[in-house]
């Protein structure tokens, strides 16, 4: 109840404000459980990812989001909730394992699940190496993975930016559903938690047009500047990527 009321009032809002577009919406199924992995640009994404689609969109969220104190802790906690956001630990190892069962719970209902694979948001607008725990919730689940590539707001909201710029238009495109049936019952296996991986980053990589790092963000993250993107060049492959049959344009949506 509390999401949609939340994207009743901000939908009309963020529209008006910020024109936003996106392609794609008819990929992401009208029902079943299906897992939805987007880059992480800004903390904008959690707004205009979810915006277009007529289905709720669960998100993993980190729980600093819900454990703050005071009148902004509650306003926090109410609000992540309100946009369909689950807290989960990410300090690693058992931790990781119950974010796992969450998602797959969520999963199992037969409900969209969100995911950012990179596990942060990028410092630099680059798209980083992905988490295999995506994989293994493609793998656990059998649920269709939906890549997903957020245009534009890195430089709406970059890090360090409190208020979005209005001038700069956001998008989300969404690509075709990634079937990943053909490693049935081969979940456990780190090749091939990363051959899915990098295949859905690859996917990824063609819509947003972003270049491609091969490494951790959040390592990237400790040893660079934020928001001091490097001279762009060519994007090198995620090692396991499968090819997709086509790569999309890279101009703006409709309107």
């Amino acid at each position: 109840m509390g999401y949609w009321v939340v994207k009743a009032i901000l939908g009309p809002i963020l529209a008006i404000l910020f024109r936003p577009w996106s392609e794609g919406v008819d990929n992401v199924p009208r029902e079943g459980p299906a897992i939805l992995a987007f880059n992480h640009l800004s903390f904008s994404d959690h707004f205009f990812g979810p915006l277009p689609l007529p289905r709720k969109v669960t998100f993993l969220a980190k729980s600093e989001y819900f454990t703050g104190r005071g009148v902004k802790g509650l306003i926090s906690k109410a609000f992540f909730r309100g946009v369909g956001q689950i807290p989960v630990d990410r300090a690693g190892g058992e931790a990781s394992e119950r974010a796992l069962r969450t998602g797959l719970r969520v999963l199992a209902e037969g409900k969209l699940l969100g995911i950012y694979p990179e596990g942060t948001r990028t410092p630099d607008g680059r798209l980083y190496r992905g988490k295999t725990g995506v994989a293994r919730l493609a793998l656990e689940s059998g649920a269709p993975v939906i890549p997903c590539a957020m245009i534009g707001t890195f430089e709406m909201q970059p890090p360090g930016r409190l208020l979005p710029r209005l001038s700069i238009r956001p998008g989300v495109r969404f690509g075709k559903p990634l079937d990943f049936s053909r490693y049935a019952g081969l979940k456990s296996d780190r090749l091939v938690l990363r051959a899915v991986t990098d295949e859905i980053m690859y996917a990824v990589m063609n819509l947003s047009g972003q270049v491609y790092v091969d490494e951790d963000a959040r390592r990237a993250k400790k040893r660079a500047k934020p928001g001091i993107p490097e001279s762009p060049g060519a994007a090198p492959q995620p090692d396991g990527a499968a090819k997709p049959e086509a790569v999309p344009s890279s101009a703006p949506g409709p309107s």
